[in-house]
């Protein structure tokens, strides 16, 4: 692939994912996924800290998961604007183009402890980000930081059933059956 070719990112999270699977995270470096992708060591630097950032982006997610929030209707309360935020990420990130890539990088973060804890620190920010967002809707802080950790709950509930998803079921619809059982677990208990 010659070097001037576009999205050097989207080329090396495919090249990282590729050679995680057959060498193992470990076994691969920066250079073996910066020549897979047809690029150089200084291009994938310009574009990540480390090896680790290809399987988490360059916090495309945070941005659509706090636009959505900002584009939720006035009156939604907070819970159902974080669920419109949900699904402008089905509709724009977590698309069936690319359910594969994403169980294949689920596979690689499961068999990897560093990978699983640069996750979890991950889904930290991006609750944080959620209460941020909110707090910006006029959400009360207290309101706004219950909302975002049921939202990342739903978050995580809807996205393990759609990369699993044999029916090819949408983020979005399975991130509102999420939300139905915590709301129905939260009257029970």
């Amino acid at each position: 692939m010659a070097r001037w070719q576009p999205d050097a990112p989207g080329r090396l999270a495919a090249a990282g994912l590729d050679l995680f699977e057959e060498n193992g995270y470990d076994n691969t470096t920066v250079i073996d996924i910066a020549e897979r992708a047809g690029l150089t060591k200084s291009t994938f630097f310009r574009h990540f800290p480390d090896k680790r950032e290809v399987l988490f982006g360059a916090g495309t997610i945070t941005g659509l998961l706090t636009e959505g929030i900002a584009s939720a209707p006035a009156e939604a309360g907070p819970l159902d604007t974080v669920a419109h935020a949900l699904e402008t990420l089905g509709r724009t990130f977590f698309t069936a183009d690319r359910r594969e890539y994403s169980r294949r990088r689920q596979a690689v973060l499961n068999a990897n402890t560093e990978l699983r804890e640069r996750e979890a620190l991950k889904r930290i920010d991006l609750t944080a980000a959620m209460v941020e967002a909110l707090e910006r809707r006029g959400v009360p802080i207290s309101t706004a930081r219950v909302t975002a950790q049921l939202g990342a709950l739903v978050w995580e509930i809807a996205y393990d059933q759609w990369i699993d998803a044999t029916t090819g079921e949408d983020f979005g619809p399975l991130a509102r059956q999420a939300l139905a059982e915590v709301r129905a677990a939260e009257a029970v208990c």
